[in-house]
Order: structure tokens, then sequence, then C-alpha cells
């Protein structure tokens, strides 16, 4: 009896529906000479939600979503956006289906390929293969917000006048629950797991490195190390290939995710995977923007969004072979010289070719 796995497939904005037709084509291509079926819904959030029914992200969104094996997104956001009201920009549909679906871990896996280690920015980034899991259901961005005035005067004289504040907290639970997964993940790769706190400065941080320090002894295999996130920004760039599994607050991890991005030459070749608890459904999705600029032109890199939706046959369906086989298609692309704009530099050889979207998930699909 075939396996069947059905899929809510949110393209978004920009480029969006490009890169999700497709990753889903890959995904039926790669499951067509297997004894799997493959069922998707597309389902609207983002800038395009609200367009359609004036709310980033409808509840029949949500619902559908939960009543899912999977999510698979494209990207939300645009400039048509930038001026409506903040809490019905198109990037709160983000915050709203994480909260909604209760997804609390972000994995975010770092490699860089052979065939682009020149469009690294660094001049020898070594085998770069690490994995960045953020925390993302806690800490500043959920914490308490807002305003107040102020009378009070600065050192200087001037009067402090209106003050914003973003508060930072997490429980115990929040930390350990991530800390698991991370340490889990360790014990599946090189063993190797460091946390990027600020526990000079921040009591949170310092909660964090309690936690994962008293952790660290059911996983002796594990070598467990601390970073201040400064600290580990400059490391990122000096040593990446000596990292393994980085596990940081939602904040931090935001920001290093992204600086890891252009590590890896380009953030058209990195996925991601939101998880909860066992049994929900994840959320699959490239970690780049909606590149309004490129959308309806051909020109996307569908890759990250390709790999995307390998990482969710392997962590939402346990289909192993179908993730690497979709993995090895990408690689034995790469190294055929194919080529979208982001992933092409100065100094190329003749031995590669510039195509846009279509032709490379194409070539992808053909390489399977």
């Amino acid at each position: 009896m075939a396996k069947k796995y059905n899929i809510a497939v949110i393209p978004g904005d920009g480029i969006g529906p490009e890169i999700t037709k497709s990753a889903i084509d890959v995904l039926e291509a790669a499951t067509s000479k297997r004894d799997i079926e493959i069922f998707t819904k597309e389902l609207k959030a983002g800038g395009a939600a609200i367009d359609s029914y004036g709310i980033p992200l409808p509840q029949e969104t949500i619902a559908s979503a939960k009543d899912s094996d999977a999510v698979l997104l494209g990207a939300v956001g645009g400039p048509k956006w930038d001026n409506v009201e903040p809490d019905l920009r198109p990037e709160k549909a983000l915050l709203g289906l994480r909260s909604g679906l209760g997804l609390y871990a972000n994995i975010r896996p770092v490699t860089v390929y052979n065939e682009l280690k020149d469009a690294s920015p660094l001049k020898n980034p070594g085998n770069i293969d690490f994995v960045i899991v953020r925390e993302l259901t806690g800490g500043i961005y959920f914490g308490k917000t807002g305003f107040y005035q102020s009378g009070d005067h600065l050192s200087d004289g001037s009067v402090k006048g209106k003050i914003a504040y973003d508060t930072e907290s997490y429980s115990e639970g929040e930390i350990n629950r991530i800390l698991k997964i991370a340490f889990e993940l360790a014990m599946k790769r090189r063993k190797k797991l460091t946390l990027v706190d600020k526990a000079n400065v921040l009591l949170t941080s310092r909660m964090w490195r309690r936690l994962a320090s008293q952790m660290s002894f059911d996983y002796p295999e594990v070598e467990f190390d601390c970073l201040y996130v400064d600290n580990a920004a400059m490391q990122l760039i000096s040593r990446p290939a000596t990292f393994d599994v980085i596990v940081t607050n939602n904040i931090f991890g935001d920001i290093l995710s992204d600086e890891a991005g252009q590590i890896a030459g380009s953030i058209g070749m990195l996925p991601s995977a939101s998880l909860g608890a066992p049994g929900t459904p994840g959320l699959f999705e490239p970690i780049h923007g909606s590149a309004p600029d490129l959308a309806g032109q051909n020109k996307a890199n569908p890759m990250a969004c390709i790999l995307s939706a390998a990482m969710m046959m392997r962590m939402a369906f346990g289909e192993e072979e179908i993730a690497q086989d979709i993995e090895n298609a990408v690689k034995k692309t790469l190294e055929k010289g194919l080529r979208t704009s982001d992933i092409t530099f100065v100094g190329e050889g003749k031995n590669t070719t510039l195509v846009g979207t279509n032709e490379i998930t194409g070539a992808v699909i053909a390489n399977l």
C-alpha cells in the first residue's frame, strides 16, 4: 500500500510561488518511482493573504497547516506592504505560523559545496558543514514590549522623553527542550556542540549556560563549549570549518544564521526546518527573503527551497533515501556547471552556464 503525505504549500510573496513550484516538481519526481504519493494544498499567508483577506495569516491557513503532515513555505514580504500597520505586516505571518504550530526549534544547516567555494567571501573556507539550532518562540521577539514617557534627565542634561522597551525572557522548560534537540543532533554528527550566549551581561544567557552545562553530563561523548555571541560572530568568519552544531537563543540565531548564509556564498543555497513536538507538522523553508526584484523573471535560485523539501522528507517523513537522492541531484547539477545569478562570481571558469529557475529545476530532476 502506497504511503501518502499531505503537504500544505504556502508560496507567499515575490519569488515564493516560483521556488515552491520547483520544490514540489522535484519532490514529485523523486517519489514517482517509489510507493509514495504526495498530496499538496496551496494556502495563503503574508502579503498574498493581505491582498486577499486583509490580514497576513488567515485562520484557514493555520487550520489547514495543522491538518497537514508538513508545511512547505516559500517567502513572505516585500515593499508593496511596507506601509501597512505593524500588526498587519506580512512578516507577522511567520511569527503566527511558528506560534500556531508550536514550532520552537529552527534547524539551519550550512554547507559550502566544493563547486561554490569561490563564491564565498572567505579566501579559504575549508570544509564547512555545521548546523545552527535556534530557539524560535521565546526571547525578545515574543517578550513584553511598550513605550512610556519619562521626565528624567540624561548625564548631559537632556530629557529622556519617550522610552521604548523590548523584553528578553526565557523559562527553563523553553531552554531545556531546545538544548536536548541540539545535543541529540550533535550525537548524530561529529559530536561537538557550541552554545552561543552573552552570559557576561545577560541573566537569561547565564541560565542558558547553566542548563546546557548540566545537560552536557547526559551526553559525555559530546564535546561541549560556550562562546559569547560577539566572539562567535568573529569565529564563524575566522574558523567556520571547526563548528559542528551551534545552539542559541532566538535573536542571536536570527543574526548568526544570516552571517552563515553569506559564508556559504549565497543564502539561495540554505534550507531550514522549524520543528515542534513530535507528531505535529514541521515547517520547511529557505532562509532567504522574497526577492521581489526577481519575481516572475525566471531568475530566482530554487535550490534552498528544493533542499528544504529534502529536509522535509528526512525529518518529517523519515524518507532518508529520497532526501539523499534530492541532495545528490543538487550536487550533480552544480558539478555540471549550472548556475543561477546569485551563485556566479567574478573569475569563475568557462565551464559554467548561467541558467534560470526553470532550467536549473529541470536539471535537478534529470539528475535524480
